[in-house]
């Protein structure tokens, strides 16, 4: 049986122009937002670097714009996760890294974690 190409789906293809790609604007906010609506416990330093805790204490989130260890290592983010039965974890994101996309990394390991 020939499907009838009026039943077909239509192909999509995303317009390329006017495409607004995320870059760094080197701000913590979407990150912040999401980890103050996710109800973590955070703390910022002196330093204005901010550490934050998962509610259960297994994931940890710095925002680290002032640690000069960091810096040498060229991260501002650093996230690292001890699972209930598995190695500990850590993923590492620099400067350039929008802020966005570290959010989006966290609601992804936040939407598996709660399977």
């Amino acid at each position: 049986m020939n499907a009838s190409t009026t039943l077909l789906p239509a192909i999509v293809r995303p317009a390329m122009e006017g495409r607004h790609w995320l870059t760094s604007d080197h701000c913590a906010s979407p990150v912040l937002d999401l980890l103050h609506t996710l109800s973590w416990t955070a703390v910022e330093t002196p330093e204005t670097n901010v550490h934050a805790m998962s509610p259960d204490g297994r994931v940890y989130v710095g925002w680290l714009p002032e640690d000069p260890t960091a810096w040498k290592r060229n991260i501002v983010w650093q996230i690292r996760v001890q699972p209930t039965d598995d190695d500990p974890w850590m993923q590492e994101f620099g400067l350039h890294t929008p802020s966005e996309g570290v959010a989006g990394f966290i609601a992804a390991l936040v939407a598996h974690s709660s399977r």
